[in-house]
């Protein structure tokens, strides 16, 4: 079935529906890395004190150097290697949107399909940005480079992408690649801030996964007739239904070990 073929109501709710769950997770990003930045602080001042020789007395001091002692241990470096590995699996993923978005199949096709790509290339972008910053406050560099690994792959599958299903395949295996990784990350890490970061940004990836299985259902069957908002749901293969949404849990088999993508 040809692109110029598929009705794109379904795939523009959709998209519209990855917008909105993205627009709450930017907010509950923000608010993680804030917080992550304020952890950085205390940190910074609990390891200044530290080096001074810093003394305390009674309870109440007992339990300031507590809390001072727990900021200091609050980061770790598997911590800073695991938001460079999420950055450069993001870096990856915006270079191959790139890509795609000027293939000429998918540039001069259907447009939803190119809206899309569009929406979710500055999503990834801002999921970047989010793991590098993250990555800074805590210590680490930024991390500007692809995740190697993934990267073998997509340029192992680059010359075989001829059709939009092609395209769609790929992208795929980058998106389970980063909704598997950042699941495992959330129990990875060592800060509530960075867990509440991880967290908000992997229901994102699973919904890009979710949105591109459902186009890809589309593209390898004749169901044309049968993508409508409202659609006669009682014509419909039961494979459509679940095509978008293959796992009750969301694996982590395929997760990227925290040290694939870090800085070396």
């Amino acid at each position: 079935m040809g692109a110029e073929r598929i009705d794109t109501r379904l795939l523009a709710e959709l998209t519209e529906q990855s917008q909105d769950l993205d627009s709450d997770a930017v907010r509950i990003t923000t608010a993680a890395l804030e917080d992550f930045t304020e952890a950085g602080r205390e940190q910074a001042a609990a390891r200044r004190w530290w080096r001074r020789g810093g003394t305390v007395t009674g309870a109440a001091g007992g339990a300031a150097l507590l809390t001072q002692l727990r900021a200091v241990a609050a980061t770790t470096s598997n911590d800073i290697k695991a938001l460079q590995t999420a950055a450069s699996i993001e870096n990856l993923a915006i270079a191959v949107y790139k890509a795609a978005a000027a293939l000429p199949f998918v540039k001069n096709g259907n447009k939803t399909i190119s809206t899309f790509i569009a929406k979710t290339t500055t999503q990834h972008q801002a999921h970047a940005a989010a793991f590098n910053a993250a990555a800074t406050q805590a210590g680490g560099k930024a991390q500007s480079a692809p995740d190697p690994k993934l990267a073998a792959t997509v340029k192992q599958a680059l010359p075989s992408i001829k059709t939009p299903a092609d395209a769609v395949r790929l992208a795929i295996t980058l998106e389970d690649a980063a909704a598997q990784t950042y699941t495992k990350n959330v129990g990875q890490v060592s800060s509530p801030q960075l867990r509440k970061l991880f967290a908000s940004v992997a229901p994102v990836e699973a919904q890009h996964r979710a949105t591109l299985l459902t186009v890809q259902a589309l593209l390898a069957g004749n169901m044309a007739d049968l993508i409508a908002i409202p659609t006669d749901v009682t014509k419909l293969p039961a494979a459509v239904g679940s095509a978008g949404i293959p796992d009750t849990f969301y694996p982590t088999t395929n997760a990227s070990p925290i040290t694939e993508g870090a800085v070396k």
